[in-house]
């Protein structure tokens, strides 16, 4: 199992979104459209392609399928692997945002960066 040390934003999205729980693709588009502010717009084909993805990195699984109004969802859910991996991104942007925010100062109008 490979961890992930820096993921794209899209990655980071859909392992918050199955942090919540086991869901199914269309919610997850929708779920980390509405988390991002509209930032991450996935597409379907996008999505199952990650998804693959972060399965075959052990950070997702298929979590069976359910047929509603005659269509199948099929389910993920983020493996304990996939958690851990989420819980050091979030550590790891808390820690470069500190730091960054330390080094922002409020410099006079006109003055040099």
């Amino acid at each position: 199992m490979r961890m992930v040390t820096d993921m794209r934003e899209p990655t980071f999205w859909v392992l918050t979104v199955l942090a919540a729980g086991r869901r199914h693709g269309y919610s997850l588009m929708q779920e980390a459209r509405e988390l991002s502010d509209g930032r991450v717009d996935l597409k379907v084909a996008t999505l199952y392609a990650a998804l693959e993805r972060l399965g075959e990195q052990g950070l997702v699984t298929a979590d069976g399928d359910e047929v509603v109004d005659g269509r199948t969802r099929r389910y993920f859910r983020l493996t304990d692997a996939g958690a851990t991996a989420l819980e050091q991104q979030v550590t790891r942007i808390e820690a470069n945002a500190k730091h960054a925010r330390a080094r922002l100062v409020l410099r006079p109008a006109g003055e040099p960066a």
